[in-house]
């Protein structure tokens, strides 16, 4: 490129000094005179400048001034000047023809670098219209993506490392590019390669460091690198954007199919096991039964209405999983609930033993059939992922704004890095998958009703080697008449 530009600056040269020989061959040859031929050259080294690039308008002007002192000023055919007058002349000349000469190039270097810059521009605002147009999933599919990089700015790859995942993803082909991406990230600096045309900008969000971007085959970096990244990030954003909209329509789609289908079974079960209820009343009614065939009507008469009961608490499950909970506050007797919980359970793993160490009465305010609906979750967690034989704990503890319910079952860990995503939807640890069936969905609803009550679900921390855990839910305490009138007296005093 540089050996290019000198042929071209002595063409030039060239051209100019072969201008100015023949405009003196011509002058001289008419007898013009000094003040005659200044104009001439001074048209010349115009022309010169307009069309040439700086030194090749220099050394013209030189020429011309050495041309008028030579040819047109006395005494001819030396380069002695006797007139202080011609002298003067000759001086204003090479001044003007130097101001001309630097000004007309700087005009003309202005003009050009405008040309280029609008043609920059249009190339930009083509690009962006192109991947505004452009579908989403262009980002897996490479040659799509780069073909109007590479068309309009001659790049050849592009690479994109993404800081939140580690990732990285290259479109083109280039060997190196990668690499110069990664370590452009890890210095926290921009990168430019001319030997390569490797140019690579750090993305920042915020002020902070994001990712980076880098391109190959991109031969002015400094005017069009941070535009081009401007340009990759954004449509790199709407693509996420995208995939994040089409994952959420997707699960909307799946959820109001799954609600469809939950209802449909629940309509299913329950039409056929009250059938199955009329028709056991119905035999124990019809007459006389023996011992073994009422005992026979008993069961199938229980075991329906507990299959019932069980469609009932999945279609109640499942419909708190998916909305917003707005609990029904009253005053709940606690100790009472959580015994008849612990009874319920009880009977249904008669292998294990739940122990209460709640005594007396422990009102709380609270929606009766959902706290029922939490703590029978954590309680079944308890019987279903402990051994059998082993104990099972409900602790209640009194604070002074709050109610902690602690459920302990032994024979039975938690991996701590599953403590905080055994309360996410649908979500089940290692051993619990091996262990027994479920679906993922008692704890967190169990959470979420507890958040509704203004309270939370956690799971306490245990050693390492312990095989106990330990969940507590945290409830608001019911203030007491006494309380109450306490805040009062002090609101009405403030006022």
């Amino acid at each position: 490129m540089q050996a290019r530009g000198l042929k071209s600056t002595l063409r030039r040269m060239a051209i100019g000094a072969i201008a100015v020989a023949l405009l003196t061959f011509i002058a001289f040859r008419t007898h013009m005179n000094l003040a005659s031929a200044i104009p001439l050259y001074l048209f010349v080294i115009v022309l010169q400048s307009l069309t040439g690039d700086f030194p090749s308008s220099l050394l013209v002007a030189a020429i011309s001034a050495g041309s008028l002192d030579f040819f047109f000023t006395n005494p001819i055919f030396s380069l002695y000047i006797a007139s202080p007058r011609s002298m003067l002349a000759l001086i204003a000349f090479v001044f003007t023809s130097l101001v001309i000469t630097k000004l007309v190039s700087r005009l003309r270097k202005e003009a050009i670098a405008s040309t280029t810059q609008k043609e920059r521009l249009d190339r930009l605002y083509q690009l962006s219209q192109e991947l505004l147009h452009m579908e989403p999933d262009a980002a897996t599919t490479g040659h799509r993506l780069l073909d109007p990089f590479q068309r309009l700015f001659g790049i050849s790859a592009i690479c994109f490392f993404e800081a939140q995942t580690m990732q990285i993803r290259s479109w083109g082909d280039s060997e190196t590019l990668a690499s110069h991406t990664r370590d452009a990230y890890i210095r926290g600096i921009d990168l430019d390669d001319p030997g390569s045309f490797t140019s690579v900008r750090c993305l920042r969000v915020g002020g902070h460091l994001s990712g980076a971007i880098g391109f190959q085959g991109l031969k002015e970096p400094a005017e069009t690198a941070t535009a081009l990244t401007a340009l990759m990030a954004t449509f790199l954003e709407r693509t996420k954007a995208f995939d994040d909209a089409s994952t959420a329509s997707a699960a909307a789609q799946a959820e109001v199919y799954r609600s469809a289908i939950l209802d449909a079974l629940a309509h299913e079960f329950k039409t056929p096991l009250a059938t199955i209820l009329a028709a056991a009343g119905g035999l124990r009614e019809a007459g006389p039964l023996e011992p073994a065939q009422m005992e026979m009507a008993d069961t199938v008469e229980s075991e329906a209405t507990r299959l019932g009961n069980l469609t009932s608490r999945l279609l109640r499950t499942a419909r708190l999983e998916k909305q917003d909970i707005r609990p029904r506050m009253e005053i709940t007797d606690l100790v009472s609930l959580i015994g008849r919980a612990a009874r319920q359970y009880a009977e249904r793993s008669p292998d294990r033993r739940i122990v209460t160490d709640g005594s007396g009465s422990l009102e709380i305010m609270a929606d009766a059939e959902l706290l029922r609906l939490a703590i029978g979750q954590i309680l079944e967690n308890a019987c279903k992922y402990s051994e059998p034989g082993s104990t099972v704990t409900i602790r209640m503890d009194r604070q002074p704004d709050a109610v902690v319910i602690r459920l302990t079952n032994d024979g039975s860990s938690i991996q701590p890095n599953e403590r905080q995503r055994i309360f996410e939807r649908f979500y089940r640890g290692a051993d619990a998958r091996r262990s027994t069936s479920g679906s993922g969905l008692g704890l967190y609803v169990a959470r979420k009703i507890a958040t509704a009550h203004g309270g939370a679900l956690d799971l306490e921390s245990n050693e390492a080697g312990d095989y106990r855990v330990t969940f507590a839910l945290r409830l608001p305490a019911a203030k007491s008449e006494a309380e109450v009138n306490d805040e009062f007296n002090h609101v009405v005093s403030a006022e």
